[in-house]
């Protein structure tokens, strides 16, 4: 779990509880599988536990001044963009999206857990559509699909992600317009994932092949002259193929190279 979020979540806490219930702070509990925060007072109007939990965006602040302030000082980025932006965080990493729950008395907790909704196969699968700009909902359905066979319908959809109908149908036919799912058949409900399409290789490691045939090997000396980038920038994109499974690192640091991984086939 990034610090990053944790912090998100403990600003956000601070600039949203009521300052009316004294003697009672923010609490965080930090547990083996989960960090916790507690936060005093009930929940704003129109927002609900119901919008929380669907990581929809909304604001209505108890505290405007405090909000101001934090905003100022650059704590807080945009009125609003907290839940949305720990759904992001959280289930872009692979991890759980956050968990809510307003306790009696009027004490709100988000219950961020440490532990991986998808597997290292599914999470390195998904890193090779980066460059697709896919939401975190879309990630979800393709992670879904890949567990059932490459398959799914709108509806399982819908329940997966709290969608309505429609939200659901246009995510589905930006991927079809992607190239990465397509319909079973025509005029069914069915859809598959575009094996085609999900096969293509990346742009990154297209650059890469050709050489990579020829030697067999590629060090960093190669990525940053192919690419054109510094030391640092090449490493950090070979990471992104890696991970992905197109390549493969072996040797210590200072001998370090890239081989083809298994999704080159």
């Amino acid at each position: 779990m990034t610090q990053a979020i944790n912090c998100v979540q403990i600003v956000n806490a601070i600039a949203h509880r009521d300052y009316g219930l004294r003697g009672t702070p923010v609490e965080v509990h930090h547990y083996d599988d989960r960090l916790e925060v507690v936060s005093p007072g009930s929940l704003v109007p129109p927002i609900t536990l119901d919008i929380l939990r669907k990581g929809a965006g909304g604001h209505a602040s108890r505290n405007p001044l405090i909000v101001r302030v934090m905003v100022i000082v650059g704590l807080m980025r945009e009125v609003g963009e907290g839940v949305p932006r720990m759904f992001e965080v959280m289930e872009g990493n692979g991890l759980h999206k956050p968990e809510f729950s307003e306790k009696p008395h009027g004490f709100i907790t988000v219950s961020l857990r440490n532990s991986m909704a998808w597997d290292e196969g599914t999470r390195a699968w998904l890193a090779g559509f980066k460059d697709k700009k896919l939401s975190r909902n879309q990630m979800r359905l393709l992670a879904m699909a890949r567990q059932q066979e490459d398959r799914f319908t709108s509806a399982q959809y819908q329940k997966l992600a709290a969608l309505d109908i429609y939200t659901a149908s246009q995510d589905i036919k930006e991927l079809i317009r992607k190239g990465l799912i397509r319909l079973e058949k025509k005029g069914g409900r069915v859809y598959r994932l575009a094996q085609e399409e999900l096969g293509t290789l990346p742009e990154d490691f297209q650059r890469l092949a050709e050489v990579l045939a020829g030697k067999g090997r590629l060090t960093n000396s190669d990525l940053r002259l192919i690419w054109g980038l510094d030391r640092q920038s090449a490493l950090r994109r070979v990471k992104s193929l890696v991970e992905s499974g197109w390549l493969v690192a072996k040797g210590n640091r200072r001998g370090r190279y890239y081989a083809a991984g298994p999704k080159t086939g």
